[in-house]
């Protein structure tokens, strides 16, 4: 029974691992210690962080949470004596290194979104939305009376939260795409993102790809405030209308937000886009259960996201419901490419 009653508090107590990454993020440990040459003993830590001198035995709780949680590290140091000092050294890990640097690196932004009260107050009525009927509204309407879009228009610090936190997981998951994945760019002359934004993924793909010509279709009001200075072209139109011509058609993260329908309307315009010899479509989405088979947290991982989605209505999905969707569009073939953590490539074929 005490066994069961862990199991119950650790997940209970879950949502203080993320608060306290939060804090983390927000007081700006992880550049403190950076800062310091990677390695810093609280006392360090308090000097180059905004925060109240009482407040620093409190802080020394945070960082033994996170530390046990793998975001720090953590070193007993010798000084120089041989003597023992009594201040833990506290340093960067792999983890905590996607904190600081430059855009590309840092992830910060987008984990400031997903903790901000915004998106974590979507979650506090479930029980009220599942009894309202499917698709409206969404939990995240529910909450703040609008959806995401609305909402990022409504309130200009919102937006710009949000456009900060897309562009900066947009910026670290493409460079590894393009250096992990980068040979389903090769044999093709032309890409076209569908639904690209700003054409940040975009832009990364035609400087790791120079004689590919690379294009992004966007609704009217996005493409108005696109880039002039890139060789990037910006097309307006609606993606359940019809996609621009191209060798290849890219989907980055966006059918997620979609019903089955919907993403069938999506892919068969994308079909009727591409040549028949050579054509593919290439998304960059979850598959749930793809990559290593007995690394829980993956998985896991991936779970949580496909309950996270649910927030705007969206889902993940498992091959098998990848499968209907890209077989009932038309396609023959299709080939996932599980190298992106808890994201795949998957190369559609006709």
């Amino acid at each position: 029974m005490l066994d069961a009653e862990l199991q119950l508090w650790n997940h209970t107590f879950g949502y203080v691992k993320s608060m306290a990454l939060k804090a983390a993020i927000d007081l700006g440990i992880p550049e403190a210690i950076h800062q310091h040459g990677g390695t810093a003993t609280l006392p360090q830590i308090v000097t180059r962080v905004k925060l109240h001198p009482s407040k620093t035995p409190c802080l020394r709780r945070l960082m033994r949470v996170l530390t046990l949680t793998g975001v720090f590290g953590a070193q007993e140091p010798h000084d120089d004596d041989g003597g023992c000092d009594d201040e833990l050294v506290y340093t960067l890990t792999p983890a905590s290194r996607l904190l600081v640097g430059s855009p590309g690196q840092n992830v910060g932004p987008f984990l400031t979104l997903m903790l901000g009260p915004i998106f974590v107050s979507s979650f506090l009525d479930l029980r009220g939305w599942f009894q309202h009927e499917t698709p409206d509204p969404s939990p995240f309407k529910m909450t703040h009376g609008r959806d995401i879009w609305e909402l990022a228009a409504h309130d200009a610090a919102f937006g710009r939260l949000f456009d900060a936190g897309m562009v900066a997981d947009s910026s670290f998951i493409m460079d590894v795409v393009v250096r992990e994945c980068g040979g389903v760019f090769e044999g093709i002359s032309s890409l076209v993102d569908v639904a690209g934004g700003l054409g940040g993924a975009t832009q990364t793909i035609a400087k790791a790809f120079p004689n590919l010509e690379c294009s992004v279709l966007d609704l009217p009001n996005v493409v108005a405030s696109a880039p002039a200075d890139t060789a990037v072209k910006y097309v307006p139109g609606d993606m359940f209308e019809s996609v621009p011509a191209a060798d290849a058609v890219f989907l980055k993260w966006i059918m997620h937000d979609w019903g089955d329908a919907d993403c069938v309307k999506i892919l068969k315009n994308c079909k009727k886009a591409i040549p028949a010899q050579g054509g593919k479509v290439i998304i960059l989405d979850i598959v749930v259960g793809a990559g290593s088979s007995c690394d829980r947290k993956n998985v896991e991982t991936q779970c949580l996201f496909d309950l996270f989605i649910m927030f705007i209505n969206g889902a993940e999905r498992d091959e098998r419901q990848w499968k209907k969707i890209i077989f009932e569009a038309g396609f023959t073939s299709y080939k996932i490419i599980p190298v992106l953590g808890i994201r795949s490539i998957i190369e559609i074929c006709l």
